[in-house]
């Protein structure tokens, strides 16, 4: 994979420098557990009594010197080239994606052996990082579980090193342990996927039946077991025929999607109306809203919210759900429409906090 221009050292340094980056936002782990922040941080107290970590560098070298790891949550919502990496994922996989960076220097694990509730997609970024994997001994476990698994095996079932450019799938409730004892500093960045259950689809197509009165009464817990036994028996019914149905996936999915916020973006400076420019660019917020296109009319469902257009709006809005940035005079030229109406069309997307405008490359 090219990984130029992902993300390097200088724009690391560069998010330290800039962010107040609160723990657990920011952290060093060595070990497994997590330093106190006072070993690399200090704190400081502004006139309007608000209190915050700055962070002391030399500390901060002397802890990363001395083995521990430097983890950095949800980086994709802080540097715009991992944030398109995480909507390209979202977008072939239709699933939420955080990315959170990790860079250590010694052959230290900075979490011991351990699983994640999550699939996991490594991209080692700069330098070398060696990957133990030692399987599962739990399938598919869950961050709310009603077990946790058992200790891991020995002996790892994989023992590799990974290289910059190299790409690793980690599934959930496989083992591993990862440290940079190659001789090399590490930087790579872990693209984490949300889980899509039976428990998630159970609970949404639940929601759908709250269109049926039995679904929202209280339950019969002190009635006849005869009666009790019917309720069961309705809802039992209800249940059955939703699940039978099936396009339940394919529904499920296409709601998922529809509901993903995506990564909000004000259109600072146009906080009016979106001006008649051609040269202004476009994109959607979310990698996943749902285009679907009837003979009177095209839906956008985005974030939460269902816009309708006129049909001849989808030339113009297809290459934004495909995830391109597009000039304005570039989506009113192929659409055969006055970049004053396709200016329109975008401000209503910006005001459903779909879609941001600017001069974005």
């Amino acid at each position: 994979m090219d990984v130029a221009g992902l993300m390097t050292w200088d724009d690391l340094n560069t998010l330290l420098t800039t962010q107040r980056l609160q723990p657990p936002r920011m952290r060093l782990h060595r070990g497994g557990p997590p330093l106190h922040v006072d070993d690399y941080t200090e704190s400081v107290t502004t006139r309007r009594h608000t209190v915050w970590r700055r962070l002391q560098p030399a500390e901060l070298h002397a802890r990363l010197a001395d083995g521990a790891s430097l983890v950095l949550d949800s980086v994709d919502e802080m540097h715009r080239p991992i944030a398109r990496l995480a909507e390209d994922i979202e977008r072939m996989l239709r699933t939420h994606v955080q990315a959170n960076l990790y860079a250590s220097w010694t052959g230290t694990e900075g979490f011991g052996v351990h699983w994640d509730d999550h699939d996991t997609l490594v991209v080692q970024l700069d330098g070398s990082k060696h990957w133990r994997l030692y399987g599962t001994t739990r399938p598919y476990p869950l961050y709310r579980d009603i077990a946790q698994p058992d200790q891991p095996p020995e002996e790892p079932v994989a023992d590799l090193v990974l290289h910059a450019g190299d790409v690793l799938y980690v599934p959930r409730g496989f083992w591993h342990a990862v440290a940079a004892d190659q001789g090399a500093r590490s930087l790579h960045v872990t693209c984490g996927l949300r889980t899509h259950t039976p428990t998630d689809l159970v609970a949404w197509v639940c929601e759908q039946l709250l269109v049926h009165e039995v679904w929202r009464r209280d339950l019969p817990r002190l009635d006849s077991p005869a009666e009790q036994a019917e309720v069961l028996r309705v809802l039992r019914k209800l249940l059955a025929e939703q699940l039978d149905d099936p396009l339940m996936l394919a529904r499920y999915t296409r709601a998922m999607d529809s509901l993903a916020p995506g990564r909000m973006v004000p259109s600072l400076p146009y906080v009016g109306p979106v001006p008649a420019d051609g040269d202004l660019r476009v994109r959607l917020t979310t990698a996943r809203a749902v285009l679907e296109v009837g003979d009177d009319a095209v839906t956008l469902s985005a974030a939460g919210s269902v816009f309708e257009f006129a049909p001849g709006a989808e030339v113009a809005l297809r290459p934004l759900v495909d995830g391109k940035t597009v000039a304005l005079a570039t989506l009113a030229a192929a659409a055969g429409l006055d970049v004053t109406v396709v200016a329109g069309l975008v401000q209503e997307l910006v005001t459903g906090q779909v879609a941001v405008v600017g001069s974005m490359p």
